[in-house]
């Protein structure tokens, strides 16, 4: 009897120091004093397609020069592969207020009607040289309006 008292005597001690007692800070690992931290900003960067260019469909080496906005070019060629693209490289002709030149070129294909745009600033992006992989053979227009731009466009057949 004597010990079962001094065991209850025991376990209560040991639940009376476990519920309100205090409890030691967990164990840190000390990091050292001087700690270098280099931080790199992850670019989002979609991959740009670099093919070559064959045989011509529409090339003029003098460019097109787009000083308002209402300057438009219309171009018509037909496609016989379906392995094409386009290339066009743009100057700003703007050096004090670059957001006014922007050019939009649209890519109509005649027989479906399908219609897609690129091109430079505004809503299209910042670089001055794209290559654009197309993929359907048919009769092509090319609507291009812009402003207080130079461009240089081709559309060839791309090489393998």
């Amino acid at each position: 009897m004597k010990y079962v008292f001094i065991s209850m005597l025991l376990l209560a001690g040991i639940l009376f120091t476990g519920c309100t007692g205090t409890q030691a800070p967990p164990v840190t690992t000390p990091v050292p004093a001087t700690t270098a931290v280099t931080t790199t900003a992850a670019v989002n960067e979609t991959p740009r397609p670099v093919f070559t260019l064959g045989s011509r469909y529409l090339e003029d080496p003098g460019g097109y020069t787009l000083l308002t906005k209402n300057d438009t070019v219309i171009k018509e060629f037909r496609v016989d592969s379906p392995s094409w693209g386009i290339y066009f490289r743009v100057q700003p002709l703007n050096d004090i207020d670059p957001q006014s030149c922007w050019f939009v070129v649209n890519v109509t294909n005649v027989d479906t009607n399908f219609t897609e745009s690129y091109g430079y600033g505004r809503d299209h992006p910042a670089d001055r040289e794209q290559w654009i992989p197309m993929y359907k053979e048919g009769p092509y227009k090319l609507t291009i309006v812009g402003n207080n731009v130079k461009i240089w466009l081709t559309a060839a057949k791309r090489m393998p």
